[in-house]
């Protein structure tokens, strides 16, 4: 879980059948149609947003073994056939806000990252390139690529961007739940900019040309346009469903947005969280949300007080949690691909970020044979597949390579 006020209040919910498939697309017959384990092994697996480096910053575990917590550690991974997760940089909002050194802790969370390869070379490897992440595939290792969550470590500074690049930064996640020097947020209110800043649209022009992917993911509508005005090269959103099943969630992406990414050559990539793909998870968590809030008011206690805990664990005894599950995330594949096509969406689960939130059949990184079954059962062909596991990333990624090459 992201330990940060803002992130935590927005997700306590973790503490706490589709109609026809539009897309059924013919099967192809000239070879047997592999099992979805035999799939998950044979090509690589990308899930664009990881957040394990902020998890083990709470409590370190050695992720080369089995863990006792979170989503995600190598036996599991290998099991689910993820290749190459997305190692979120994530950078609490609040930070920033309250004047603190966010390089800094960015500058951390990346030497937590190379230590965890350092520490198990024989498991993991860094990824700084579409190739890495190939030829690291064929040797058998789980590469660990990296993205920013929150751009508020650039600091106002070109120079800041070119740093982390070096450092193996591949996207950028502009903002996050409040507006930045960069962006305004989905999640603020306050949005002084309307869209992007000044510097945010230099930013923008600034990562075309070095090479980092630009991630629209928690950024309001008003900003993801201003991106779409001044990215020369596609953009991604690293971790967002479609708003289409969440209406009243800007944090997801409307139909308008999904289509224009898809327009300019971009890819939504699929976060699982319940309170992401499932309206139902949604209503529940504001009903929480709001006896939380009366109890606390009541009783005068705070939201990290030992009567809140207890409060929320005798709610949730009294009225569970609902769960999304498979079929409620198969749906968000199946709206983006009737939409926008095949080529534009993929994975962005939001493991180690969304609590016990997590759908049902989706709860760790063993589980990307479940998602391949799933999408097996809505008529995707193994083509399809892989384009979903990383084929659309490793389109994209390359993409922002040669522009900047050519720069």
């Amino acid at each position: 879980m992201k330990y940060t006020a803002i992130k935590f209040t927005l997700l306590l919910a973790a503490v706490m059948t589709l109609a026809a498939c539009q897309h059924n697309p013919k099967p192809t017959t000239d070879s047997p149609q592999l099992s979805a384990t035999e799939i998950s092994q044979k090509f690589i697996i990308a899930d664009l947003h990881v957040d394990l480096p902020y998890r083990l910053r709470a409590k370190h575990e050695n992720v080369s073994l089995a863990t006792e917590s979170g989503d995600f550690d190598y036996p599991r991974a290998k099991q689910g056939g993820l290749s190459a997760p997305f190692m979120s940089i994530y950078i609490p909002a609040e930070i920033e806000a309250e004047g603190g050194d966010s390089t800094a802790v960015a500058n951390q969370l990346i030497d937590s990252v190379e230590a965890i390869v350092a520490s198990a070379p024989d498991k993991f490897a860094l990824a700084f390139s579409t190739e890495q992440v190939k030829e690291n595939f064929k040797q058998g290792l789980i590469s660990l690529p990296m993205g920013m969550e929150n751009g508020s470590p650039i600091a106002g500074d070109l120079n800041n961007l070119r740093h982390f690049y070096d450092r193996g930064i591949r996207y950028i996640t502009l903002s996050h739940s409040l507006s930045n020097h960069i962006s305004d947020s989905s999640y603020d209110e306050a949005r002084p900019a309307q869209g992007l800043t000044e510097f945010g649209k230099q930013l923008v022009v600034a990562m075309n040309e070095i090479g980092v992917m630009v991630d629209v993911s928690h950024i309001s509508d008003l900003a993801f346009y201003d991106v779409m005005e001044f990215s020369r090269v596609p953009v991604i959103a690293s971790h967002s469903s479609a708003r289409h099943f969440t209406p009243g969630l800007e944090r997801n992406m409307s139909d308008a947005m999904i289509k224009t990414l898809a327009d300019h050559g971009g890819v939504i990539f699929i976060n699982f969280g319940s309170t992401f793909v499932s309206q139902k998870s949604i209503e529940y968590y504001t009903a929480y949300k709001a006896a939380l809030s009366e109890f606390l008011q009541s009783n005068g206690s705070t939201e990290d007080s030992e009567a809140a805990k207890a409060f929320a664990q005798s709610y949730r005894q009294r009225k569970p949690f609902l769960f999304a599950d498979l079929d409620d995330v198969l749906d968000h594949f199946d709206h983006v691909v009737k939409i926008a096509g095949i080529d534009h969406v993929g994975i962005g689960s939001d493991y180690d970020g969304v609590g016990d939130s997590l759908p049902t059949g989706l709860k760790d990184v063993s589980s990307y044979p479940n998602l391949i079954e799933g999408l097996l059962g809505r008529g995707y062909s193994e083509a399809d597949i892989a384009k979903i596991l990383s084929g659309n990333l490793m389109r994209v990624w390359q993409q922002v390579e040669n522009h900047a090459a050519a720069n």
